[in-house]
């Protein structure tokens, strides 16, 4: 490169994959469909994107118990095909049939479910689901309709469902989706089981479409904490108080043993990433970009290289640095490491991150992308003198996407292609920025703790019901390790007993806790922690405390805000 030829911006997409752990105790079914929907919808297309455009780059960050779900329903899947294994997802199961249920209860909860989509951009984009949509929400309106909507109703009814959550590019690209949805109407149960083969494929092929990604050099993977924790609280309680010392705290004083427990996550995600990919991550995207400076040590110990979080965590710890002064120029586009240590951390651009996941999608693709475009083309003009800029856009790799015409299918392939193509902009990833700077990144002499959600911790902890939420796991801790010290256990129940507690120590259940949050949702994520924590104790042959058998949160948000951030099921 000349003297003169400034020097290329590197931008970073890490997409984050996760869906919590939506099945009940073992062996009983899922209870909310999201993860084979978005496997179908979102991760096929997002690796259908990348396999399409070879100058592409990215980062791809997938939870564990992701992972394990999608194998799961893959190998459920197999099983009714094979041998006509019952699926253990309500519906899942309804839209494999033969059968459907008969009873009026369960008919209508299929209505319902079936209804549960984006209704500009899934629902109404095809006639005849809009027009069986609208009968069935008149039905559930009026309950009396519901014994005349006929088996032919439902059975149409999950086929459109199914359909319109099936990625964009099957939908270009496979003769199946082309013909499913040519016909209209009237579907057998040779289409039905058409789609659920096709669901398979989907789902079953997805570890290898990015394995191969990665070998190929177009993506970097990387991992978070098995269960999504939020690791600085489980470690620390009061690491809340950092960003704000006046968060109203549950009584719970400490997470008992959280330091250890933090660590088995670290671990076990890593165990479950390697069984699925082959190869150990190098970077870690920690649940929710949770950070603190124990969070950071505690990476580094356990073999991560980098690891990320949102930018106000960043402009929190320059201004606990500067007191009153004004932050860097540039202050967001830079590596840094903490303290002495030699992992590195970036930092979400929230301006440009939020301009994908809740503005674009109402904008013309060719605008979007060219506004973005104009953006970087602006940092890079403004960082033309530093090689190790970079801009690091970090977002899920989900949700955004419904609130796109066709699955943000315009959007994403503009994007790849007009950026990859750009001389002023360099497409890459995490691992390849630090092997070509051996410099060391800035050094911060303080971590302020906090998330990528305002960066602090409150969409886990300081509302009343996210606070009861804490003390009820942490009860649950303390009986946990005090059953464990008196009883005997095998291998396999003690193998068991750690996942549970995992499960119930995920982060997802404290985010949709709070009576801001639409009350549909809440319920569903309300009572199955409660349910997992039920199970834990049946795991221990102990009772149930009588407060897990009463429902202690709800909610009362609008639900097309989708709680404290737009964040999906």
């Amino acid at each position: 490169m000349s003297a003169s030829t400034p020097h290329p911006l590197q931008v970073v997409f890490c997409w984050h994959m996760h869906q919590p752990y939506y099945k009940g105790p073992e062996k009983s079914d899922y209870h909310l469909p999201w993860v084979y929907l978005h496997g179908i919808k979102d991760y096929a297309d997002m690796a259908a994107h990348l396999e399409n455009n070879p100058d592409a780059k990215a980062v791809v960050n997938f939870a564990p118990v992701l992972l394990e779900q999608i194998d799961d329903y893959a190998e459920q899947i197999k099983a009714w095909l094979d041998r006509g294994i019952l699926i253990r997802d309500p519906l899942l199961a309804a839209l494999a049939g033969p059968g459907l249920p008969v009873d009026i209860e369960s008919r209508k909860t299929i209505i319902a479910a079936c209804l549960r989509a984006n209704e500009n951009r899934l629902i109404h984009r095809f006639k005849h689901y809009g027009e069986l949509a609208s009968l069935a929400k008149h039905a559930l309106e009026n309950q009396a309709m519901i014994p005349y909507l006929n088996d032919q109703f439902l059975i149409d009814l999950l086929i459109w469902y199914h359909l319109a959550w099936m990625g964009e590019c099957a939908r270009i690209n496979d003769l199946r989706v082309r013909s499913l949805q040519a016909k209209g109407h009237g579907y057998d149960i040779d289409d039905r089981r058409r789609l659920v083969e096709l669901i398979w494929e989907h789902l079953s092929s997805l570890t290898s479409r990015y394995r191969t990604l990665a070998k190929d050099g177009q993506v970097e993977l990387s991992v978070t904490p098995y269960a999504h924790p939020i690791v600085p609280l489980l470690i620390d309680l009061d690491s809340a108080k950092e960003a704000l010392p006046e968060i109203g705290m549950p009584q719970l004083e400490a997470y008992p043993g959280g330091e250890a427990r933090a660590r088995w996550h670290i671990r076990k995600g890593i165990d479950v990433f390697k069984k699925h990919f082959g190869f150990r991550p190098l970077g870690c995207w920690p649940s929710e970009g949770a950070v603190s400076e124990a969070t950071i040590k505690m990476l580094e110990e356990e073999g991560f290289k980098w690891a990320a979080s949102g930018q106000q965590v960043l402009s929190n710890s320059l201004m606990a640095l500067g007191g009153d002064s004004h932050l860097p120029e540039n202050w967001v586009h830079s590596a840094y490491r903490l303290q002495e240590g030699r992992l590195n951390m970036y930092f979400r651009d929230d301006g440009l991150s939020d301009l994908i996941g809740f503005t674009y999608g109402e904008w013309h693709a060719d605008d979007a992308v060219g506004d973005l475009i104009n953006h970087l083309v602006n940092i890079a003009e403004a960082n033309k003198d530093n090689p190790q800029a970079v801009v690091s856009i970090i977002m899920d790799g989900e949700n955004a996407w419904e609130y796109y015409p066709n699955n943000g299918s315009y959007f994403l392939h503009a994007m790849y292609e007009r950026i990859a193509e750009h001389p002023r902009l360099q497409l890459t990833t995490f691992s390849e920025i630090q092997k070509r700077h051996k410099k060391l990144s800035p050094k911060l002499s303080r971590l302020v703790a906090g998330s990528w959600v305002y960066g602090t911790f409150t969409t886990w902890i300081g509302d009343k019901d996210k606070n009861r939420a804490w003390d009820m796991l942490g009860q649950a801790k303390q009986d946990y390790d005090q059953i464990l010290q008196r009883k005997s256990f095998s291998e396999e129940q003690l193998s068991e007993l750690e996942k549970q507690l995992a499960i119930c120590e995920g982060s997802d259940w404290f985010w949709w806790f709070g009576d801001y949050n639409p009350g549909a949702t809440v319920s569903d994520f309300e009572r199955l922690f409660r349910l997992q924590l039920s199970h834990l104790y049946e795991l221990l042959e102990e009772p149930q405390p009588d407060y897990l058998k009463q429902v202690f949160a709800v909610g009362s948000g609008d639900p097309s805000l989708g709680g404290v951030m737009i964040k999906n099921d």
